[in-house]
């Protein structure tokens, strides 16, 4: 993959078999409170329910999926259809597309209403997201700890990283390959937290399903 970082501003962090940036402080157009008001008011944001172990259970957090027309997209086995863009996410993809070099076409957004809230080891390794994929991952309002854990080697300590309210976060290379993330619930009370992870999907990718 091609150097597609190369403005100032960007931390490299220290990740074997990985590759993970962050911006502390990026240019996003407006304050990152006003961000978060803006987007805690026009996201529609929803709870769903997911299957673990044969029983269903409400997510421990809210999500919305917007994109271009027909970029739909599959995770947690829920098939989701994205939302037009609303005006603020819009002008966001343009400045995190800037910032990154890479192309978006959908956003994930996920609010954490307090510290109960939360998501599980996981890794963004749809097939749809093709190889080497790029994630770049915005963290508005409280501050929460991401936490990487390597996939397959138990001597590679976890990697705990504090999100304030503004940072950017970039994943890229083969992170998706060798390692899972996940925002775990804490013990401190905390207010909430958006969580915006732009991704590009590639339709022609996904795996065919039945109906």
């Amino acid at each position: 993959m091609s150097d597609l970082f190369a403005r100032d501003g960007a931390e490299q962090l220290d990740l074997p078999g990985g590759e993970l940036l962050i911006y502390r402080a990026p240019d996003l157009g407006a304050s990152s409170d006003a961000l978060f008001d803006e987007l805690q008011r026009e996201i529609e944001w929803r709870q769903e329910p997911i299957q673990l172990f044969g029983k269903r259970y409400l997510q421990p957090r809210l999500l919305a999926w917007y994109g271009d027309t027909g970029v739909s997209y599959r995770y947690s086995g829920i098939h989701h259809e994205p939302l037009a863009w609303t005006p603020g996410l819009a002008a966001l993809r343009e400045r995190i597309q800037e910032l990154s070099g890479a192309c978006f076409n959908s956003v994930l957004a996920n609010q954490y209403r307090d510290h109960r809230d939360s998501m599980g080891l996981h890794a963004d390794d749809e097939p749809e997201l093709g190889s080497q994929p790029v994630i770049a991952s915005l963290s508005l309002g409280e501050e929460r700890v991401f936490r990487l854990k390597h996939r397959h080697r138990n001597d590679i300590k976890a990697l705990r990283v504090p999100l304030s309210c503004g940072t950017l976060l970039i994943m890229r290379g083969d992170t998706q390959e060798n390692w899972r993330h996940e925002v775990a619930k804490q013990a401190r009370p905390c207010g909430p937290r958006i969580n915006l992870t732009f991704r590009y999907v590639h339709s022609s990718l996904a795996p065919k399903t039945d109906g």
